[in-house]
């Protein structure tokens, strides 16, 4: 029914240069990134750093979609103007979480499911009224002793597999996120592993429920050393490794593959995109769906003031334009002196 339009929305969604800003912070996250520039975290506080995010002028040449929050997409600019309304008129698509979040799997220690499926098709049906035309779900993957088990990838599979099928019934997009969490002191070649057997029971389930791979993005976390590791990976070495495992587990009918930054620095991030699409050419498009790497510096020029906007929005543009790059091939670290010259 939505073939020629699902099409369309995945390729705009990682079109050549382009990627996604997440801003799809649950309020409890909200919290913890506004405290760290005390600020506080009321619905008003975040509806202005969000139109701070939504409104950069020139943002549409990198950003393709943002992936908004359920609160967020239900609120306006300070001109009244609806934020889908606002990505819209920009020529940026809207995305939404629709996710419940990460919750402990039952006899599972250190382990979790993401919940959210109850209701989802009519969730679905009602933020595609809205202006959505993709959606995201996270699920959390856990390096440890003796973990991820097989239960976990697939209770987690399972449910990524159901809300695609949901989403594309629905006309949006599946932005399908197993992300396999780098917190700990795992090294490499570990989270190789568990990545490739992650993607490997993810790819199983959307094949057992019917999911078009052409007709959805993977946001995939790349393969990297724990965030504790004694001796961690470089640039070159993490874009090898994480290459070697894509290859292995996603098929090339998927039409793109955006990076989560899970923890990594803004300019970490962007160094490994870049180092990836330089061993070009791939099998699909690889791009960014940039969270924290892209808001950090923004966040931190914001700091609440209204008098700041103008300012962080630059600092914002200075990470979209730097990330346009990496998906090119094109960045080099004498490009961040822009933003000292700006």
């Amino acid at each position: 029914m939505y073939e020629r339009e699902l099409e369309a929305t995945a390729a705009a969604m990682v079109a050549k240069g382009k990627g996604l800003l997440a801003i799809d912070e649950s309020a409890p996250t909200c919290k913890k990134r506004f405290d760290s520039i005390s600020v506080e975290s009321t619905v008003e506080n975040r509806r202005a750093y969000r139109e701070l995010l939504i409104t950069v002028p020139g943002a549409a040449q990198f950003i393709s979609g943002m992936i908004l929050f359920d609160e967020t997409i239900r609120q306006s600019a300070a001109d009244g103007t609806p934020f889908p309304a606002a990505l819209k008129r920009q020529g940026i698509l809207t995305g939404i979480k629709v996710d419940a979040g990460a919750k402990k799997l039952a006899d599972a220690p250190g382990e979790k499911v993401t919940e959210g499926l109850d209701g989802l098709r009519e969730r679905l049906a009602e933020y595609r009224g809205m202006g959505a035309s993709f959606a995201k779900w996270r699920a959390v993957i856990t390096i440890g002793e003796g973990i991820p088990s097989p239960y976990c990838l697939d209770a987690n599979a399972h449910a990524l597999a159901r809300y695609a099928a949901l989403c594309q019934e629905a006309g949006l997009v599946p932005v399908v996120e197993p992300e396999v969490l780098m917190d700990g002191k795992h090294t490499i070649e570990r989270c190789f592993e568990a990545t490739e057997a992650t993607l490997r029971c993810v790819f199983n389930a959307l094949y057992l429920q019917r999911v078009a791979l052409e007709h959805m993005v993977l946001k995939a976390s790349m393969v990297i050393s724990g965030s504790e590791c004694p001796k961690r990976a470089g640039v070159e070495e993490v874009a090898k490794q994480t290459l070697f495992c894509l290859k292995r587990a996603v098929p090339a009918a998927v039409p793109g593959i955006v990076f989560l930054s899970g923890g990594q620095g803004a300019e970490e991030a962007t160094a490994h995109l870049n180092a990836m699409n330089l061993m070009g050419p791939h099998p699909w498009p690889l791009s960014f769906s940039y969270g924290r790497a892209l808001q950090e510096p923004a966040l931190k020029t914001w700091r609440g003031q209204s008098t700041n906007v103008a300012a962080a929005q630059k600092a914002l543009y200075h990470r979209e334009k730097m990330n346009g790059a990496a998906c090119l091939g094109r960045y080099t670290v004498q490009m961040e002196q822009e933003k000292v010259a700006a």
